[in-house]
C-alpha cells in the first residue's frame, strides 16, 4: 500500500490485501462527514421521486433556505456548545424575548431597523453572558442553566408580548423576505447575479480543498486518496451548481438570508479549525480535566461559548420576527429541539469533543428536506414529528455503535 497516505499499520487480509480497516483509514478520517452528505443527498432524491419532482421547484428550494435558515444559525452555535461538552435548552425562548424587544423597539421607540438588530444582537449576548456567568464560574451544570433560562425568557416573553406586535418596517421585513438586488438583470429565466455567486463558490471551494491537502503533506499529515480527493471536489461542485441554478430560477434569485448563513458558516468553520479558541473547544469536550491541565482557561472558554450561542439566538430572533412580520409570545417554541437535533445528526458526539459546523449544517438540510418533503406530500404534521424523531434516534445510535465497535468507550 502506497505510504503516503500514513496510515495506521493494521492487520492484512488474509489475500494481502488492504482489510476494510485501511482503506477508511485512507478517508482522513471523514468517513462519517461523507456517510451523513451521502445521507442528505438519498433523502433529497426520494423525496424529489415522491412529490414528483416539486421538492426541487425553484421556488420551493429558495422556501426551503427561508423556512429553515433559523435552524442553520441556532446549530451553528449549539454544535460549538455540543463539542464543549454541553447543551443549550434556552435559545427557543431568546429567540422569543429578543423578537418581542425587536419588535418594541421598531414599534414603539421608533428606531432604525439597524438600531433594532444591534440592540437585539446585544440583547442576545448579555442573555449569553448572564448563563454562561453560571455555568463557567459557579458550576452549575449548562442543563439545569438553560433549562431555568428557557422558562425564565419564555416567561419574559410573555410578560412583553401581551399581544402580536407588529412589525411595519420594510427593510427589516426584506431580511427574510427579500433577495439580492439583481444588478445584471436576467437571461432567460435564470437570476445572472445568482449564477455568478454560485460560480465564485465553485472556484472558492476547489481553491479550499486543493490549499488544504497541500497543507496536509506540508506537514505529512495523512491525506484522503487522489481518487476519493476528486470525487469529494467534483460532487461539491455539481452540488453548489445544481442549488445556484434552481435558485437562479426563483422569482428571488439569492435569498438575503442565505447569504447570511453562508458567512456564518465560512466564519464559524474557520474559528472552528484555525483559531486557538476552536481548538480550545475540542479539547474541552475531548478531557476537559487534561485541557485544563494543559493551560486552558475552561471557565473562559465556556463562558464565551455562551456569550456567542447568546448572540446567535438574538439574530434568529431578527431573522423569525422578520419572516412574521410580528412579534408572537409563542416564537421560537421547540427552536432548541431543532438545532441539537440537528448538531447529531449531522455527527456530533453525545459526550462531546467531536462535531462539525459543516456537519450541523448538514443535519440542519435533512430536517428541512424531511418537512419540506412530507408537507409538499400532505403528510400530517404529527407524522411528521415522529419521522424526525426516528431520525434523530438513529443517527445518535448510529454514532454510539460505531464508537462500540471501533473500541472507544
Amino acid at each position: 500500500m502506497s505510504t503516503d497516505l500514513n496510515l495506521v499499520p493494521t492487520e492484512p487480509g488474509v489475500t494481502g490485501k488492504p482489510t476494510l480497516r485501511e482503506r477508511f483509514a485512507g478517508l482522513g478520517g471523514n468517513t462519517r462527514q461523507y456517510g451523513i452528505f451521502a445521507a442528505l443527498v438519498v433523502i433529497i432524491l426520494l423525496f424529489y421521486g415522491l412529490t414528483g419532482g416539486k421538492l426541487l421547484y425553484p421556488n420551493n428550494v429558495a422556501s426551503l433556505v427561508n423556512q429553515n435558515a433559523y435552524v442553520m444559525i441556532l446549530a451553528i452555535g449549539m454544535v460549538m456548545v455540543i463539542i464543549a461538552g454541553h447543551i443549550d435548552l434556552s435559545v427557543g425562548s431568546v429567540v422569543a424575548t429578543v423578537g418581542g424587544v425587536a419588535a418594541i423597539s421598531l414599534h414603539d421607540w421608533g428606531v432604525s431597523w439597524w438600531v433594532a438588530v444591534l440592540i437585539s444582537l446585544a440583547l442576545g449576548a448579555a442573555i449569553g453572558a448572564w448563563q454562561g456567568f453560571w455555568i463557567a464560574y459557579v458550576g452549575i451544570p449548562a442543563f439545569i442553566v438553560t433549562l431555568a433560562g428557557m422558562l425564565i425568557f419564555r416567561g419574559f416573553a410573555l410578560v412583553i408580548v401581551t399581544q402580536s406586535i407588529p412589525v411595519l418596517d420594510k427593510t427589516f421585513n426584506g431580511i427574510m423576505s427579500n433577495s439580492l438586488p439583481n444588478f445584471a438583470s436576467r437571461i432567460g429565466k435564470a437570476d445572472v447575479l445568482t449564477l455568478l455567486i454560485g460560480a465564485l463558490l465553485v472556484v472558492a471551494t476547489v481553491w479550499a480543498q486543493l490549499r488544504a491537502r497541500t497543507s496536509l503533506r506540508k506537514h505529512n499529515l495523512a491525506v484522503e486518496p487522489v481518487a476519493v480527493f476528486l470525487t469529494k471536489v467534483v460532487l461539491a461542485s455539481v452540488g453548489i451548481g445544481v442549488v445556484t441554478v434552481l435558485l437562479s430560477q426563483s422569482d428571488g434569485g439569492t435569498p438575503i438570508v442565505l447569504v447570511v448563513c453562508g458567512v456564518l458558516i465560512v466564519a464559524y468553520s474557520f474559528l472552528m479549525a484555525r483559531t486557538v479558541f476552536g481548538r480550545h473547544i475540542y479539547a474541552i469536550g475531548g478531557n476537559r480535566q487534561a485541557a485544563r491541565l494543559s493551560g486552558v482557561n475552561t471557565r473562559q472558554v465556556d463562558f464565551w461559548i455562551f456569550v456567542n450561542i447568546g448572540v446567535l439566538a438574538g439574530l434568529t430572533g431578527v431573522v423569525v420576527t422578520s419572516r412574521l412580520g410580528t412579534a408572537l409570545a409563542a416564537a421560537g417554541n421547540g427552536f432548541e429541539l431543532d438545532a441539537i437535533a440537528a448538531c447529531f445528526i449531522g455527527g456530533a458526539a453525545v459526550t462531546g469533543g467531536i462535531g462539525r459546523i459543516s456537519g450541523a449544517i448538514v443535519g440542519a438540510l435533512i430536517m428541512g428536506v424531511l418537512n419540506q418533503g412530507l408537507s409538499i406530500m400532505g403528510v400530517d404534521p404529527s407524522w411528521t414529528q415522529v419521522i424526525k424523531g426516528l431520525v434523530l434516534l438513529l443517527a445518535v445510535a448510529y454514532d454510539i455503535v460505531s464508537k462500540r465497535r471501533a473500541g472507544v468507550r
